[in-house]
């Protein structure tokens, strides 16, 4: 193994022989430089894994020899080591991106402790994470196959999207087959959760079960409302919880999180069903019983979710609110104003609500774009790219407005996703939808044991076509195929991002309030 490669600047570099001698006893290889100059001749003919730089030395200072090297070498990382406390030159230095500021006298641990931290960090945090997931793996396991209620089971997806997040950042790859593993077992394990109360928790008062879909703007957007706070609602569609937990950092540096909860979404986990419950604060079948005209059958054909303004506007009618509301679709074609315009209604009404799609445009393109794919060929590349476009989007933009004009922000969506992998058969009639994960028609036949079926779709307030309706939903990594050209669909299919059916990505879902910095 290569020694880590040490560039030590310093006028006075005789007097740290002892730091230097300790460090080469402890694998370190070290080099020296008595000024600015030749530390910057060195680093443009070598390589240096992290340099120590005295910042007040004679003739070319510190921080003008830190300017220069960063333009030789701008990833390596740098130490500046000073005598003086002053704090314009602490934060010239951190302007200048240092790794570490240190203040003399520095004994070896300190030095050793920088080295760890800015060298070895990547390989200490990799053994750890390892270790500290092989330790959790018996006890989530356990916890898997115990009879949990749905606040256990978010519990229970909160680690697992814990150690995935974790996991990805580390070198070692040996874990991922291991988590890969454990999390088809939670889900296979979820999904018997979901099929034996889901059908019950309609029977139950709202105290005795999970929050769902048509709860969250009467539980948890209209209290804000009460308390007389403006309030932007914003809604990104097919955002799970593990791409939260990586745009959260971002939020963090214009609001406070007030609350981080996961909620269940409903059957099928799709927008047409999910989304429109979510606005009207009804179920499905309600919808299209009390306001039929703004219920459109899930037949493939156009967009069944038109009326989401009007849907809002009747769930605020039913329940006696009076604030104004205002309502954005985010097509993903922005206009020259966008910003401004969303900001200007926002300040004027006091319930906005924003749906944003293009984290569903992606799940979508990389089933249908080979360089969408490639892009994002995994989990963690999929983070990244949802994590890149908000970072340069214009939605950031927006929010930084509301914190800045004291808005208070509550972020969810209206379902998750899950990259599929098993094709299942099944058969259906011309009507049957095109869903991959959820099925409805007549005489569905399918083989599959990992099918939760619904003959009766009243009994989860779902619409039915005619009396012999049913539903099927996949679970864990499968999709449905059709037996005509089987292979492939099955192929073409494979390792893409879908939605409808039963898993912990689809239906346990974040729901946060943000609270403005200032």
């Amino acid at each position: 193994m290569t020694k880590p490669r040490i560039l030590w600047t310093d006028d006075e570099i005789d007097l740290l022989r002892a730091h230097i001698i300790f460090l080469q006893e402890k694998g370190y290889e070290v080099e020296t430089a008595n000024n600015g100059s030749d530390a910057i001749d060195k680093v443009a003919k070598n390589y240096y894994d992290i340099i120590f730089l005295d910042e007040n030395m004679p003739g070319m200072t510190g921080l003008e020899t830190l300017t220069k090297i960063k333009v030789i070498s701008p990833n390596v990382p740098v130490v500046m080591i000073t005598k003086s406390e002053e704090e314009n030159i602490m934060d010239e230095a951190v302007g200048a991106k240092i790794a570490d500021y240190l203040i003399k006298p520095v004994n070896p641990k300190q030095i050793l402790l920088t080295l760890k931290k800015n060298i070895d960090q990547k390989r200490l945090v990799t053994e750890q994470t390892t270790s500290k997931y092989q330790m959790q793996f018996g006890q989530i396991g356990m916890q898997i196959n115990d009879r949990l209620n749905f606040d256990e089971w978010k519990e229970i997806y909160k680690k697992l999207v814990y150690w995935e997040i974790e996991l990805s950042e580390s070198d070692d790859s040996t874990m991922d087959e291991v988590l890969t593993m454990q999390k088809n077992d939670a889900n296979n394990a979820f999904f018997r959760f979901v099929k034996d109360n889901y059908e019950d928790w309609f029977q139950r008062d709202f105290e005795d079960r999970p929050l769902l879909s048509p709860d969250i703007f009467k539980h948890r957007v209209f209290p804000h409302l009460d308390e007389g706070k403006k309030t932007f609602v914003l809604v990104i569609d097919n955002l799970r919880y593990d791409q939260w937990r990586t745009l959260s950092p971002v939020f963090n540096e214009y609001f406070h999180t007030q609350s981080e909860e996961l909620y269940c979404g409903i059957l099928p986990a799709a927008t047409m069903y999910a989304r429109n419950s979510m606005f009207a604060g009804l179920m499905p079948s309600e919808i299209e019983r009390v306001y039929p005209q703004l219920w459109s059958d899930d037949d493939n054909e156009g967009s069944k979710n038109r009326h989401e303004e009007e849907l809002i506007n009747k769930q605020m009618q039913r329940f006696g609110r009076k604030e104004s509301v205002y309502f954005e679709k985010d097509t993903g074609i922005k206009k020259e104003r966008w910003v401004t315009d969303n900001l200007n209604n926002i300040l004027k009404n006091d319930l906005s609500v924003m749906v944003v799609n293009f984290v569903d445009m992606i799940s979508h393109a990389r089933t249908e774009m080979d360089m969408i794919r490639e892009l994002a060929n995994n989990e963690k590349a999929y983070r990244s790219l949802t994590l890149s476009w908000f970072k340069n989007s214009s939605l950031l933009e927006l929010l930084k407005g509301l914190s800045e004009n004291n808005i208070r922000v509550v972020v969810t969506t209206d379902h998750g996703a899950i990259r599929v992998d098993n094709a299942v058969k099944v058969i259906g009639d011309r009507e049957t939808n095109t869903n991959l994960r959820y099925k409805l028609g007549k005489n569905l036949n399918f083989k599959s044991k990992h099918v939760y079926e619904v003959r009766d779709p009243k009994k989860i307030f779902l619409p039915s076509r005619n009396v012999s309706t049913s539903y099927i939903f996949a679970t864990g990594t499968d999709f449905f195929a059709y037996p005509n050209n089987y292979n492939y669909y099955a192929n073409y299919y494979k390792d893409t991002f879908q939605h409808g059916g039963i898993s912990m990505e689809e239906l346990i879902i974040p729901v946060i309030t943000l609270e403005p910095k200032n």
